[in-house]
This record gives structure tokens, sequence and C-alpha cells, in this order.
């Protein structure tokens, strides 16, 4: 077999230059595996590199296949005595453009970027993990250290990196507030967060103050959240901004403040994944999936996760499981 179906893009744009093409297989090389993809996970980044903002920059020739989750099978493995063999069930994350997206049947993806898929989740499940549970992780654990006695605002938990970063948050010991819409209130309550803060009544700053950490999954581009967010924090606080591009003052509003500021960038990092994947074993930590789509709906897929208020993660069904 040396072709495949994919979702590809021939230009920049909206929802609708998502298209059903027949491409070229990947072929594995050194250290990579071939995995056949029945699942793949939808993100914001995915629909930003569409529209031709954030990763787009880096784009080779066009054609080109977006998605960075994916859940499968291995087709080959990456040396004959690896302990991920041929057949075994695997999840994982690719970095587009540097490599091959996963709205695709076949990706050639490093071995550092994928795991053993937890037994207790499905694909489609599976491949709604990856990148928003990197990032959370990230964000909470690797950089704002979450502990016992820690007080952190997340803002939009219901997102699809937002209801993992609660329950990271949550499993460390931290108090954690949220806000979300009133239809979440209870389903971000049952994740973990002691306080939700309804933002269709009220203004966070109206309702919390002296929190440790900020962890923004909206940006300033939306009601300048990260600047308000700023007056929140205790002095020499900190505020995670993971949103890319929307706030270029950042380093010198948070220093006028007294508080401290990072982006954050998510590695494609298969043994953190290896880790949250206990944590789904356990049953510690879950994952919600909202909307599954088939492959040849990648188009409303983007389109749902642009304008609706996605609760958890939307999914695409890409082969037979």
């Amino acid at each position: 077999m040396t072709t495949m179906r994919a979702i590809v893009i021939e230009v920049t744009g909206g929802p609708d230059v998502l298209q059903v093409s027949t491409v070229a297989r990947p072929t594995r090389v050194n250290a990579e595996f071939l995995v056949k993809v029945v699942a793949a996970g939808v993100n914001p980044i995915d629909t930003q590199s569409r529209s031709g903002t954030g990763p787009a920059e880096a784009f080779g020739p066009f054609p080109v296949v977006l998605g960075n989750d994916f859940s499968g099978h291995v087709v080959e493995s990456s040396y004959d005595l690896h302990p991920i063999k041929a057949g075994d069930e695997v999840y994982g994350m690719t970095m587009v453009p540097r490599f091959g997206g996963t709205y695709a049947e076949y990706i050639s993806v490093p071995a550092t970027c994928l795991a053993r898929k937890p037994r207790a989740l499905s694909h489609v499940e599976a491949a709604a993990v990856p990148l928003a549970a990197l990032t959370a992780w990230g964000a909470v654990v690797d950089v704002a250290k979450a502990h016992e006695g820690q007080r952190i605002l997340i803002h939009a938990g219901a997102s699809g990196v937002g209801h993992f970063a609660i329950q990271f948050a949550s499993y460390f010991g931290a108090h954690v507030i949220t806000t979300g819409s009133t239809r979440n209130i209870g389903w971000l309550r049952e994740l973990g967060a002691r306080q939700v803060i309804d933002h269709t009544i009220s203004r966070f700053e109206d309702v919390v103050s002296e929190v440790d950490v900020v962890i923004d999954l909206i940006g300033n581009l939306t009601d300048q959240t990260s600047t308000r967010s700023l007056g929140l924090l205790k002095r020499g606080g900190l505020i995670v901004s993971v949103p890319t591009g929307g706030w270029p003052t950042m380093a010198e509003d948070a220093a006028t403040a007294g508080v401290r500021a990072t982006g954050y960038n998510v590695p494609a990092d298969g043994s953190t994944l290896s880790m949250i994947s206990r944590l789904l074993e356990s049953g510690d930590v879950r994952v919600f999936v909202d909307q599954v789509f088939e492959l040849d709906q990648a188009a409303a897929a983007h389109t749902a996760l642009e304008t609706s208020h996605t609760r958890g993660k939307i999914v695409l069904n890409v082969s037979p499981g």
C-alpha cells in the first residue's frame, strides 16, 4: 500500500478548505513508528493552522495534512526488540508541520512522541488526551508546580486543556478556582474545582482575589482576560498564558504588576504521557469527549470547535479500530 486517505488543505482559510484526498502513505525512517490511525483529536491549534496563523508560517509545499493527536495500532516498530511492537495499541501526538498530521490513515512518528494506549480508554477517548493533557500537565505541574495550599485560577475550565488542568491541579492538592458557563458548573465541581465562577453573570475579578497562579487558556484577545487577571495575583504570583501571539506586552505588564508571567509551548513527550496514562487507568483523571465526527466531516468538526462552547474534546473517527 503506497497511498492513504487524508484530510488536506491546499490553501489556508475557513473550514471549507479541508478536503478529503488520496495522498502518499508516509515511510518510516530512523527511530520512528508507522502507526495506523484509528482516531484523531481536534484542537484549537489545528483550526489556527488551517486559518493561516500559528504554525502555518512554517508550512512547506501544499497539500498539508493537519492534526496532532492520534490513537491507533503500530504497523512498523522502531526496531525489532523495541518493547512496543507491531500490533500494539498506542497514542500520542506529533508536531505539525515538522511531521505529517494525524487527519490521515497512517502517520510516521518519533518513538519519543508516543506511549501505550491506556487499556481503560477507547481509541476515540485516547485520541482526545495527548495534546490537551500534556499542555495542562506542563502548565500546572511543570511550570506552576501545583501543591497543597496553593490557590490556582484556571480560565476556561470546560475546555480540552482546562478540564485536564483542573484535575491535575486538584490531584496535587491545590485549591482550584475556575471560570465556566452555567451549564458546566456542576461538572467542573465534579472534576475537582472548589469554586466555579459563572462568566455569564460575573466578572472573575469581582469574585476572586489573592491567587498564587493563573492558568490562562483564553488569552488577551478575548475581553482582555490576561490583563484583567494580573490584579488577582498575590505579589510575586505567576500567570501562565497558553494562547500564543495575543499578548505582546506580557512581560512588561507582569513586571509593572509585580508578578511573573510566561507562555507555554507543549512538547510531544511520550514519557510524560505514560505518567498521565497511569492516572487515566486508575480513574484519578478522566477525559471527556463532547462530539465525534467521521474523517470526511473534518470541516464540520472545525466549525463546531470554533463556534460552539465545547465541553472537553472533539475527535475524528479516521479508520476502523
